[in-house]
């Protein structure tokens, strides 16, 4: 990787990248058989915490394990702590499951939506509607090139400001054509939906917010929302101001590797991050990447939230669950 031909062995690696390894998805190559579908290997989860269950314990009896605190809130429920992670706070169950419905349909509908950027701007430009097109079985297809274009039977949803236009049409429509232009279906666009942006526009590139970007606020709904949830995170007589976010998907086996939350230049600010969707691991390391990190359980309707010297610590997701897509999004300061 990046121009090495060596495979690290475990020697090599960081306690962190151990960790990834350790709860990555692997699948199960024994069957001889390439018709039959594989089976996910079974992974120890024996050492990951469970806010679930600890909130249980806690509700029940009041205690909790050792090198966990208890906070007391404004909340119906507990914030949990990590006496080892100072400024990382857990809220398990924060949100209703009305809320959590609400939110991932706005996280495939609405989220997506231009002047929003997604990981598809770069090669087809925005993008409207991808969800309804995909639910009616429609392709994207590249115009420009191909002179038998039938502009009546398409939908002028896509442009990337160049002389090719990529334009959804009916798949019966796609087929009569033959192979003469790129087209795909926006289903597989879809499903290739990995980050979308709200509020001030992230340039993954030069890796700072571009405020001369096009952008609409974040909804405020959702805005008071975050608002609310970083309270617990925020000192005293302040309030939390998101101008931005970041709507992450997950697909079937996929990871994000441990990262810093750098880019902002107030650390002081938490970073707030709702999960939505299906249950997944998530490792939170110290300082360095040599630091051994905490595995936990995210689980749809929690909130973590990241402030002081937890912006400092990498995190990551190696493992999502169970076999259906997942969100988080983070919100975040942008100044």
């Amino acid at each position: 990787m990046y121009g090495s031909e060596k495979v690290p062995d475990d020697s090599e690696r960081t306690a962190f990248r151990k960790a990834e390894k350790k709860y990555k998805l692997y699948y199960d190559d024994t069957s001889k058989s390439s018709k039959k579908k594989k089976q996910p290997k079974q992974v120890d989860l024996s050492e990951v915490l469970d806010f679930k269950s600890i909130l249980e314990s806690h509700i029940q009896n009041g205690d909790v394990p050792l090198g966990i605190i208890s906070l007391q809130s404004d909340f119906d429920f507990p914030v949990f702590c990590l006496e080892s992670r100072p400024g990382f706070y857990f809220i398990p169950g924060a949100l209703s499951v009305e809320e959590q419905c609400q939110w991932i349909r706005e996280s495939l509908t609405t989220f997506p939506q231009p002047p929003n950027r997604t990981n598809h701007n770069a090669f087809y430009g925005p993008i409207h509607d991808l969800f309804i097109a995909a639910k009616e079985k429609k392709v994207l297809v590249e115009e420009g090139s191909d002179p038998t274009s039938l502009e009546s039977k398409c939908d002028t949803s896509v442009s990337n400001g160049d002389v090719h236009r990529w334009k959804f049409y009916e798949e019966h429509t796609v087929s009569s054509r033959g192979n003469t232009c790129k087209s795909i279906l926006a289903s597989g666009l879809l499903r290739k939906l990995r980050w979308s942006t709200l509020g001030l526009q992230f340039e993954w590139s030069k890796r700072n917010y571009d405020v001369s970007l096009p952008h609409n606020k974040i909804p405020d709904v959702l805005c008071q929302l975050a608002k609310r949830m970083a309270a617990p995170a925020m000192p005293k007589g302040e309030q939390f101001q998101p101008e931005a976010a970041i709507v992450n998907y997950f697909g079937i086996g996929d990871t994000l590797g441990g990262h810093l939350d750098d880019m902002e230049a107030d650390w002081s600010k938490p970073i707030v991050s709702m999960s939505l969707g299906c249950k997944a691991i998530f490792l939170l390391g110290g300082k360095s990447r040599e630091d051994s990190p905490v595995a936990m359980f995210l689980r749809s309707g929690d909130i973590v939230l990241m402030a002081g010297e937890a912006r400092e610590c990498f995190h990551g997701v190696p493992f999502a669950l169970e076999l259906i897509d997942a969100l988080i999004i983070l919100f975040r300061n942008a100044d």
